[in-house]
């Protein structure tokens, strides 16, 4: 299975998950797409850019498209560390994780600024 991960390359927490995952990505696995990239829209013009600026979203090969911690936890089983997220999808704590991600969502500038002295970044840049 392969994935593509539409993520927030202004999030500077974002960025450093984005950037473990590169790193982890010898097997090819995982595809990365700025949706901050100007032209972006234009380019996936089927995809709602709001939806996607709201919480991280990836697409398999097959055209699924998946959200949230579901994304999050695909791609880090797709670089062999699914352990890492796997109980955030477990009965119960899911519920639970899902809350909490969809708060850090929509504070993600605020909650990458305390966790990493950076504020949004004008362009960050992944490389890949």
């Amino acid at each position: 299975m392969k994935l593509t991960l539409f993520y927030d390359g202004m999030c500077p927490l974002c960025q450093k998950e984005m950037k473990h995952l590169v790193k982890y990505n010898t097997q090819g696995n995982l595809s990365f797409v700025d949706i901050m990239e100007p032209g972006f829209s234009e380019q996936y013009p089927e995809l709602d850019w709001d939806a996607l600026n709201n919480r991280i979203h990836g697409q398999t090969d097959q055209g699924d498209i998946i959200t949230g911690l579901d994304v999050t936890y695909l791609a880090w089983k797709l670089v062999g560390k699914g352990w890492v997220y796997a109980p955030t999808r477990w009965p119960v704590i899911r519920w639970f994780a899902d809350k909490f991600y969809n708060i850090f969502a929509k504070n993600r500038y605020t909650i990458s600024y305390y966790l990493t002295g950076q504020r949004r970044c004008e362009r960050c840049v992944l490389k890949h």
